[in-house]
């Protein structure tokens, strides 16, 4: 199952860092990074697969969801399907 991790909010040190470890800790593997920073704001979608994670969908949400809220970011985890659902209109 392939998911879509959103990241939005100021820019700072470790965003990508911490995203990237709590997936590596749970064998999600990324598959695709775009990012971008405007006027210190920073926006990323991540693609990755969770195939062989050892976490569900739902933990893997709350966890990061929690972990941006410590660094003022809006982090949203999705399946792949509804992310393109909702931005095929």
């Amino acid at each position: 199952m392939k998911i879509v991790v959103t990241i939005i909010g100021q820019d700072k040190v470790g965003i990508i860092a911490m995203v990237s470890n709590v997936l590596a800790k749970y064998n999600v593997n990324i598959v695709n990074i775009d990012q971008s920073i405007v006027d210190n704001f920073f926006n990323m979608v991540m693609l990755a697969d969770m195939s062989q994670a050892t976490i569900n969908l739902k933990e893997l949400n709350l966890m990061l969801k929690d972990k941006g809220v410590e660094m003022g970011l809006d982090i949203k985890v999705q399946h792949e399907d509804i992310f393109n659902a909702m931005h095929n209109i």
